[in-house]
């Protein structure tokens, strides 16, 4: 399986100590070796960095672990190939144009007998993996009821693609991160958790690696920042664990609307 991680702040904010942590996890403390990738939302626009080499000895990883990009909204994935080949245009995030919006998603878990489901038309996908498909599938469905103008309400559009989320849970594990760069949607299947920090900050250490942060010197009063990942980074704050078929949608680190089954 492959690990998840992404962020939702209300302010511009770097990713380096949570990112440090999951880099970790592919190759040293986890066997997530097969590519790894990550997208910062900048204002409408993104930028994406991918290797097809394990995060514990990218180059490209290293320096995100040094050079403190600062975005409201983070997708991130390290990859443990299942369904397709290890290579660059099957390595996560996925990026699609919907709206007038860069779309990012990433997966965690493995689909089958899904490819008579995921009939598609204008989103097509790159590669050949199941996640790629799953994700053109879900913006085929998406523009096929709501139309070519973005509705007022983006609540209910990701209320909406979490039912095509539980459709698809049934072909398999389906572990997701979703954002149009304003809002952040996670959906669990079975391993996902979250953590939202605010003031008063604290010193929190790394599981996989010696990193210990004080949030109370790197941070406002006024910060809200939202972590999620698929299992906790830190081992001295308190995760929030989500439920198989439970969905959350963040906005600048704050949840915006949740539902489980």
């Amino acid at each position: 399986m492959c690990e998840l991680l992404a962020m939702s702040a209300n302010v511009p904010t770097d990713i380096v100590f949570s990112f440090t942590g999951l880099a970790e996890r592919g190759g040293v403390t986890g066997p997530h070796v097969d590519g790894w990738g990550i997208t910062f939302y900048e204002g409408k626009g993104s930028r994406t960095f991918k290797d097809a080499t394990p995060s514990s000895e990218s180059h490209i990883a290293k320096l995100i672990k040094s050079y403190p990009i600062k975005s409201e909204i983070v997708v991130s994935h390290i990859r443990q190939a299942n369904r397709g080949c290890v290579s660059l245009e099957n390595t996560h995030p996925f990026t699609r144009e919907l709206w007038g919006k860069y779309w990012t998603y990433a997966h965690n878990g493995q689909l089958s007998d899904y490819q008579e489901k995921f009939l598609v038309n204008r989103f097509q996908p790159v590669g050949d993996t199941d996640s790629e498909l799953a994700f053109c599938w879900i913006m085929e469905q998406v523009l096929a009821k709501f139309g070519h103008k973005q509705p007022d309400d983006m609540t209910q559009v990701f209320s909406y693609i979490s039912s095509l989320a539980d459709e698809i849970r049934e072909l398999g594990v389906f572990n997701m991160i979703l954002s149009d760069g304003v809002d952040l949607m996670s959906y669990c299947s079975n391993n996902l958790c979250f953590i939202t920090r605010r003031a008063p900050f604290g010193k929190a250490t790394l599981i996989d690696t010696d990193v210990v942060i004080d949030f109370n010197k790197e941070t406002s009063p006024n910060d809200v920042v939202t972590v999620i990942a698929t299992r906790p980074l830190t081992n001295n704050e308190q995760w929030h664990i989500l439920k198989p078929g439970e969905w959350k949608l963040f906005r600048q680190g704050e949840l915006l609307a949740t539902e489980s089954i």
